[in-house]
């Protein structure tokens, strides 16, 4: 889907998107989005219930940046003024004992059908490889999630089935780009 041009750490430009570095003004943007059931309909354990729980969201995104320099960043089309898409980045947390870049895209139900997930992970992707090679992408789908399956495949990543795990939600199916061939996952034995 293109290439991303990187102007710094927070923001990346693709031929249709603009992806900057989350700020507060980005919080009602995080309610509206996250308070809409076809947008966590898959993850309902995402849900926000009010404005205060969008701030929570907010600094924690906010802490994760600062500490580590990346991030999830607020999606933007580069043709249109209005408000923002949504939001797609990495975080930093544990999957069968390895420290890894989870890749993270949810966006309003407005912005769907047209490539605009996509074209951002692919972006998000080709960061993460490019300034994080040592650190193994995945993306925690669920399994009846067709379009997000979709999403991940065409931003790069290849089904890892033996990674599979339980989620907030249930099970979560992963998807990798460069999870070492030479490592086993390390499976919780706790129930």
């Amino acid at each position: 889907m293109g290439h991303a041009d990187l102007i710094d750490n927070e923001q990346l430009l693709t031929p249709r998107l603009s992806l900057r570095r989350p700020t507060r003004a980005d919080i009602d943007t995080i309610y509206r989005i996250h308070s809409d059931p076809r947008a966590y309909a898959h993850n309902p354990a995402d849900a926000l219930a009010n404005r205060a729980e969008a701030e929570d969201r907010y600094q924690r995104w906010n802490e994760h940046w600062n500490q580590h320099g990346f991030g999830y960043w607020t999606v933007h089309s580069q043709l249109q003024t209005h408000q923002p898409l949504g939001f797609c980045g990495i975080k930093l947390m544990q999957l069968h004992g390895r420290t890894v870049l989870n890749l993270f895209y949810r966006l309003d139900p407005q912005a769907w059908g047209n490539g605009v997930a996509t074209e951002a992970a692919t972006a998000v992707v080709n960061w993460a490889i490019a300034h994080l090679p040592d650190q193994p992408i995945i993306a925690r789908v669920r399994p009846d999630n067709t379009a997000s399956l979709r999403v991940a495949a065409r931003a790069g990543l290849r089904r890892a089935a033996h990674l599979d795990t339980a989620g907030e939600d249930g099970l979560d199916w992963i998807f990798t780009s460069n999870w070492p061939d030479d490592a086993e996952p390390v499976h919780d034995p706790r129930p």
